[in-house]
């Protein structure tokens, strides 16, 4: 079993609020980790199984009445389920009654956003960050970067081995088969599902054969800023209802919109989101991109890398003891940085991706924008993260470093 970095927060959760919800997209080792923590003492139920699923739809409250230290799976099939756990958590406020996943965020969904609010914490659990898969305990990259400091890794990867991992993700069932192919074709079920079966838990849509080529379409848009008109058209969509789409996808974490960094004085910023898979191996196979190909042509390597750099952040984020808020910036004169990290004190650092061996000056451009617009007391670092070995600085607070750097 691979290490879960965001355990100790579930247990800490788990030990002064009533409900915890351990949210994530499907197959990412919500179940797994679940049954770890509550024991075998806790009775487990998922709503992927037909009867269960039927008896808490047809009485949610008799469904509730009798249950205490207990995991239920897959919430997000049964929303009135919550709706019953607020009655009995309101009449039992101990802590720790109730561990619940959800492969949805169970705020989108109609009825829930008020019915728990106070009464239950949602802790977010990703696809396995490299450190995860590597089996190890901690990562100290962002706290080192909101030290102003980068440490290189014991162990560079560069070359193909990078392009391998980034191909296989991090969904756990993907990354164990033994070929690029047999990933892959784990990867079309998993879209597959998603578009025919999962989105259906949560909404109506009306027209549920676009969903499948939506996704592609979207993954052709990843590491871009979003244009709901450009995503819409190209499937004869309307942009509300583009964005309607998109907005379920992300609810059911398959994507996520990043949001522009700005400051109320600063008014020559775009701020408009960009949009990235949460899983590379998944934007992968959306994209049609295999190694064989990317080998060839490698123009459209970069936007696959630094998606996969934004889910290695986003995932580190979540585990982190201080809170983080990941943006993108860009101004109006196309200065741009990948990912700006913000912390509660809104200090800042940035980190820029480059899908080649080779670092310029030129490179950190978007770098002292950021850093002009932040201020030097604010500003902890500015970071291209380059596919080389060699952590350089380029100027004060600016360096290149490995992206295996993410994962020291």
């Amino acid at each position: 079993m691979y290490p879960r970095q965001i355990e100790s927060r579930l247990r800490g959760a788990l030990r002064d609020t009533p409900v915890v919800c351990l949210s994530g997209p499907r197959q990412a080792g919500k179940s797994t980790l679940a049954k770890k923590v509550a024991g075998k003492s806790w009775p487990y139920l998922t709503l992927d199984d037909a009867t269960v699923l039927n008896a808490a739809r047809s009485d949610p409250n008799g469904f509730i009445k009798n249950l205490d230290k207990v995991v239920i799976d897959e919430i997000q099939r049964a929303p009135e389920v919550l709706i019953a756990i607020k009655k009995s958590v309101d009449e039992d406020r101990r802590p720790g009654r109730f561990l619940i996943t959800g492969s949805a965020n169970v705020l989108t969904i109609p009825r829930v956003k008020e019915s728990l609010a106070g009464r239950m914490e949602i802790i977010p659990l990703y696809p396995l960050s490299r450190s995860e898969i590597l089996g190890r305990s901690t990562t100290a990259f962002l706290t080192d970067l909101f030290k102003g400091r980068v440490v290189k890794p014991t162990k560079t990867v560069d070359g193909e081995e990078m392009m391998e991992l980034v191909l296989a993700g991090g969904f756990p069932d993907a990354i164990k088969r033994p070929t690029e192919k047999r990933r892959r074709d784990w990867c079309h079920a998993y879209l597959d599902a998603i578009a025919e079966r999962d989105i259906k838990d949560i909404a109506r849509v009306d027209k549920i054969t676009n969903v499948r080529k939506l996704i592609e379409v979207l993954a052709h848009h990843s590491a871009q800023l979003v244009n709901f008109t450009t995503i819409g058209s190209s499937l004869g969509l309307d942009h509300k209802t583009a964005a309607r789409y998109i907005n379920l996808l992300e609810s059911m974490f398959l994507v996520q919109t990043v949001q522009p960094w700005f400051r109320n004085h600063l008014k020559r910023l775009i701020k408009t989101p960009k949009l990235h898979f949460i899983d590379a191996g998944l934007l992968a196979v959306g994209r049609g991109q295999t190694s064989a190909a990317l080998k060839k042509d490698r123009a459209t390597w970069g936007p696959l890398l630094e998606s996969f750099v934004y889910a290695e952040l986003l995932k580190q984020s979540s585990w982190a003891e201080e809170h983080h808020s990941i943006f993108h910036y860009r101004d109006k004169d196309q200065a741009e940085v990948d990912f700006v990290i913000e912390n509660a004190s809104r200090d800042v650092v940035g980190v820029e991706v480059k899908a080649a061996a080779t670092v310029r000056s030129a490179d950190f451009n978007g770098l002292r924008r950021l850093k002009a617009a932040v201020g030097n007391k604010q500003f902890k670092i500015g970071l291209v993260l380059y596919d080389g070995d060699q952590i350089l600085p380029f100027e004060p607070g600016l360096w290149a470093a490995p992206i295996a750097t993410l994962w020291n």
